[in-house]
């Protein structure tokens, strides 16, 4: 439930299309669900600004299927997110809940009005894009169309530095990169706007199955970058999101 939705039960309850003991009833619910499995907390959006999403992994598919209709059965305009879901679990969830869109392992239903700002996603190769093709979806369902520029990886700077215009337009930005992760650096230091870094397991050997990227970013010298764990497009998305909602509350 986001505070719109309670906004409208209280006028419900003033205005007396709804009793006191039907508010109860809905509201009983509202800080989470018991499913037994499970316990879905409905008290996130008022919360965070930002509802629970559902993470597939150690989940069989019919849990999956359960707690995505129990976020879509409440009151509410929240995007649901299923995230590295595999085929199994993607089947199940959709087959209980038609009409989610899925791109690779994440799958969305209830996508948010459309909302103005500019973030863009970049990639430093095409073995980054499933990564971030998980943060670009999770962007679009909470009403944002994410700016994608991709391959622009260092071992051909001219890439990036072609894209100059592009990134200094954008609110915030995510790199997503592995092997050695310095395009994070590259663009920190190109634009002015909030870095989000994800390091990604793309590399041979010594890129330790993201740990190298991971650690570029952490020890990067452009000032001032977020980095989310490896592989986390869904985590960078919701840094960004985190950071567009508090500057819309506070009105700058």
């Amino acid at each position: 439930m986001d505070e719109a939705s309670l906004h409208r039960l209280l006028d419900d309850v003033r205005a007396g299309r709804c009793s006191p003991d039907e508010a109860v009833q809905t509201l009983r619910r509202l800080p989470y669900a018991d499913l037994g499995f499970a316990r879905v907390d409905h008290h996130r959006e008022l919360r965070q600004g930002l509802a629970e999403a559902v993470y597939a992994p150690g989940k069989t598919p019919a849990q999956c299927a359960a707690i995505v209709s129990e976020l879509l059965n409440q009151p509410g305009s929240a995007p649901v997110l299923l995230t590295r879901a595999d085929d199994d679990q993607a089947g199940a969830a959709l087959d209980l809940n038609p009409g989610g869109r899925r791109v690779g392992a994440t799958i969305a239903w209830r996508f948010a009005p459309d909302r103005p700002e500019t973030v863009a996603v970049v990639t430093a190769g095409t073995a980054d894009l499933p990564v971030a093709d998980e943060c670009a979806l999770v962007l679009e369902a909470h009403g944002l169309t994410p700016l994608r520029i991709s391959d622009v990886g260092v071992a051909g700077i001219h890439r990036i530095l072609d894209a100059a215009d592009e990134l200094s337009g954008a609110e915030a930005i995510v790199v997503v990169a592995g092997m050695e992760g310095a395009l994070a650096s590259v663009v920190g230091g190109l634009v002015a706007a909030p870095v989000i870094a994800v390091p990604t397991s793309v590399g041979y050997g010594a890129s330790l199955a993201g740990v190298t990227a991971l650690l570029a970013m952490l020890a990067s010298c452009a000032s001032g970058i977020t980095v989310v764990g490896i592989d986390n497009g869904f985590g960078a998305a919701f840094a960004v999101l985190r950071l567009l909602n508090t500057r819309s509350r506070s009105g700058v």
